[in-house]
């Protein structure tokens, strides 16, 4: 089991790790963060908006099931959006650089991280 940082410095030894942070999406706040690149703080806030997106087009269309993961490609990035299923309202957040990351690798690390994680 591991804690908050823990998690989150593990994934940071992934190839092409650039940050990583484990967010409430209920209020968008950072619960924990490792790693530099890019504004945290803004980038937790700001992908919150897309993690309660999505939650609410699954409860219209009455889907039932569970979000693995959200990748968004960008020229020069990855970012990995993960919800913690053992804590509703938490995800977990992922940003790596594309030209040194292993995609599968990543996503199975974040698996990993979360499975680790403990409140």
């Amino acid at each position: 089991m591991a804690t908050i940082n823990e998690s989150l410095q593990g994934l940071l030894k992934t190839d092409g790790a650039l940050c990583a942070a484990l967010v409430d999406y209920g209020s968008g706040m950072m619960l924990g963060s490792a790693g530099s690149g890019l504004d945290l703080e803004l980038a937790a806030a700001g992908n919150t908006e897309v993690m309660r997106a999505k939650m609410k087009t699954m409860e219209l269309l009455r889907i039932d099931d569970q979000i693995e993961d959200f990748l968004i490609t960008l020229g020069r990035q990855y970012h990995l959006l993960r919800p913690v299923v053992a804590k509703k309202g938490v995800f977990m957040y992922f940003v790596l650089d594309r030209a040194r990351a292993n995609l599968a690798l990543a996503r199975r690390a974040l698996v990993d991280a979360e499975s680790a994680l403990t409140f």
